[in-house]
């Protein structure tokens, strides 16, 4: 998994150390940061090493965040994910606006994460990692930890494209429109989906909603 990058990349890409779920496939670039991601697309078109590398620096965390939220836990988020960015390196033609390239790679992997909950029984959501803060103390930090566990639950219970309407716009602060395009959909669908996802996580969450958001707002 490791090798997921260099084996596209060669030589001349500095890996990182392993520090988070993501970093240990992630390569750390020494040029191309300052390109746009029209020079980089135009650059991967070409064969370019670096330039996709960069791409991949760039893009890979927000793809991996849906994929994960999709599909419920890293292993399958960390395939689907490798699986949109050999796309990209293997068809980067088929992206004529280097602007849709984060938008391209979400529709991919979105795309994969479905087909793959298809052939899969149904799973149980892991909590997407995040960073501690040291000043929580343990028994807020417990509680935010349920919370959190029983929101990614409701979540990952809502019908496949109101999640990923969901996911995409309150995770990933996605516009509506932003939203749409990776989903190809027009921005009115977009807005019934979260409307429809709103009420249905309200129903899952019942009588604990209530509870739940007075201890988010209490920490």
């Amino acid at each position: 998994m490791t090798a997921f990058v260099c084996n596209f990349i060669g030589t001349g890409v500095e890996q990182v150390p392993e520090r988070g779920v993501t970093d240990s496939i992630k390569p750390r670039l020494v040029h191309s940061a300052a390109a746009t991601d029209d020079e980089l697309l135009a650059g991967v078109c070409t064969g370019g090493h670096d330039a996709f590398a960069e791409l991949t620096r760039r893009h890979f965390d927000p793809v991996y965040r849906v994929a994960w939220r999709v599909l419920g836990g890293p292993a399958d988020a960390e395939d689907v994910t490798q699986e949109a960015f050999i796309k990209l390196w293997q068809t980067p033609s088929s992206l004529r606006d280097g602007k849709a390239v984060r938008a391209w790679l979400m529709r991919v992997a979105t795309n994969l994460a479905i087909d793959r909950m298809r052939r899969k029984q149904p799973i149980i959501v892991e909590q997407v990692p995040d960073i501690a803060d040291d000043g929580l103390k343990a028994d807020g930090a417990l509680a935010r930890s349920q919370i959190a566990g029983n929101i990614d639950a409701a979540i990952a219970g809502l019908p496949n494209r109101q999640r990923i309407a969901l996911v995409m716009t309150y995770f990933e602060h996605m516009s509506n429109q932003q939203t749409a395009d990776v989903m190809d959909l027009t921005v009115d669908a977009v807005e019934s989906l979260l409307s429809r996802a709103r009420r249905n996580l309200k129903s899952q969450l019942a009588d604990d909603w209530r509870d739940m958001l007075d201890e988010l707002v209490d920490e």
